[in-house]
């Protein structure tokens, strides 16, 4: 039997990349993000291409309780998870007094909660079994403060700090937990989140080396990977360089075009 990857946010960007690389290594795939018509043109496309089974279950991981109900979907369904990779995320650029404070609450409830729902919800199968995986996408904004993106960056620091700590709780059982530190990457997620002109868009790289890291860092079960040698760089010169003027520099590029 085929080992089974829930892949959230696999409507478009990293995650359909990600669902795309592992229906190549023969996994069968359940996909969830908000817009199902996005998913099922991708299911139908890897089903046809690789022959492995796709299922798709539309959520919106943000909402009260929807990590939950899809864990029940899944049930219902009668299949289990081997492999999560937790993708799902949004990021919104301005001052944090000026934003929606509900909208970046909701950030906060994708970026973080969800996550911590889902790693919470498969991780006891995958202990009792002593095999699996979970990927958690952060960022390298994870590693220092974000003005003018004040929430995503804190977002993504919650996550490298959990991965970690889940890493160094389950490692010896079989489960391997990896944190992916991608920099800006050429997917929708610019516009998704405007910023199709913020000028470190010129230093994003394509999907597919970061996809190859991600899957490649869980295998070896490597508790952080940052993406790309000028990205792994910069996360060593945030934790020499004064948070001062690390903070500094990320409001000077944000302010930019906030």
């Amino acid at each position: 039997m085929a080992d089974t990857a829930l892949v959230t946010g696999a409507s478009a960007g990293l995650g359909a990349h990600f669902a795309q690389a592992l229906a190549a290594e023969g996994h069968d795939l359940i996909l969830t993000a908000r817009r199902a018509d996005r998913l099922e043109a991708l299911a139908a496309t890897l089903r046809d291409r690789y022959g492995v089974q796709v299922h798709v279950i539309a959520a919106d991981l943000a909402a009260p309780g929807a990590v939950a109900a899809l864990m029940a979907a899944i049930g219902l369904a009668g299949l289990s998870v081997n492999l999560l990779v937790n993708n799902a995320g949004y990021g919104a650029r301005g001052a944090f007094a000026e934003l929606d404070g509900a909208m970046q609450a909701r950030m906060i409830d994708l970026n973080c909660r969800a996550l911590v729902e889902l790693a919470h919800a498969v991780l006891p199968g995958m202990l009792q079994m002593r095999r699996g995986g979970i990927l958690n996408i952060a960022s390298t904004a994870a590693f220092q403060a974000g003005p003018y993106m004040a929430i995503y960056y804190a977002s993504k620091a919650f996550v490298l700090s959990f991965s970690e700590a889940l890493h160094e709780e389950v490692k010896g059982r079989g489960v391997h937990v990896t944190a992916l530190c991608p920099g800006p990457v050429e997917t929708e997620f610019f516009e998704a989140n405007a910023m199709a002109d913020v000028s470190f868009r010129r230093f994003a790289t394509g999907p597919a080396p970061v996809i190859r890291d991600g899957l490649r860092a869980l295998r070896a079960n490597r508790a952080i990977k940052v993406s790309g040698f000028a990205n792994a760089t910069m996360a060593l010169l945030t934790r020499i360089v004064p948070r001062s003027v690390a903070r500094r520099a990320a409001a000077a590029i944000q302010r930019e075009k906030a």
